[in-house]
C-alpha cells in the first residue's frame, strides 16, 4: 500500500477522466478557466447519508450554477448504479464512476474504515472545492452531511 495522499489548499487539483452518468465521460480539465468545481466523494449510491448529501446538492444546484460552479459526485459504484441513483432522486448533476478507486486514491479519500469491528477499504466522505484556476480552494474531510452544502456555498461566495 502506498503512502496516503494529503492534498492541501492552494495545490493544483489532480487531473482525472472518469466514466459518468449522464455525460459518458468527464475530465476535470474541461472546466478549467470557466467553472469552479465541487468534487464530492461519497461512499455508496442510495445509502441514507449519501442520498441526503446528493439531494442537498440537487436542491441547491440553481444557486451553484449561478456561481459558475459545477457539482460532480464520485463513488466507486458503476455508471449503471449511478444511473439508477440519479433517476430515482432526480439528481441534476453528473455522478462519476471510479470503480478501481484510482481517483479516490489520488485525492487521498480511499481509507481504511472500521465498521462494527470489521476493517475494510472505502471512500471517506470528502469534498473539494476547485477554483477556476484548477487549484484546490477548500477541503472538507470526513464530511458531516447536515449543513455541509451551506458551508460549501459560503466558501464559494468568498471566491467570487
Amino acid at each position: 500500500m502506498s503512502e496516503p495522499v494529503t492534498l492541501k489548499v492552494g495545490q493544483k487539483a489532480p487531473a482525472f477522466t472518469l466514466p459518468a452518468f449522464p455525460e459518458g465521460k468527464i475530465k476535470l480539465s474541461q472546466f478549467a478557466g470557466e467553472k469552479n468545481v465541487i468534487l464530492y466523494f461519497y461512499p455508496r449510491d442510495s445509502t441514507p447519508g449519501c442520498t441526503t448529501e446528493a439531494c442537498d446538492f440537487r436542491d441547491n444546484i440553481a444557486s451553484l450554477i449561478k456561481a459558475d460552479t459545477v457539482v460532480l459526485g464520485v463513488s466507486t459504484d458503476t455508471v449503471d448504479s449511478h444511473k439508477k441513483f440519479a433517476e430515482k432522486f432526480e439528481l441534476s448533476f453528473p455522478l462519476l464512476a471510479d470503480e478501481d478507486h484510482a481517483v479516490c486514491e489520488k485525492y487521498g479519500v480511499w481509507k481504511e474504515k472500521n465498521m462494527y469491528g470489521k476493517k475494510s477499504m472505502g471512500v471517506e466522505r470528502t469534498t473539494f472545492l476547485i477554483g477556476k484556476d484548477g487549484k484546490i480552494a477548500a477541503i472538507w474531510p470526513k464530511v458531516k452531511v447536515e449543513g455541509h452544502v451551506a458551508a460549501v456555498k459560503e466558501k464559494l461566495a468568498e471566491l467570487a
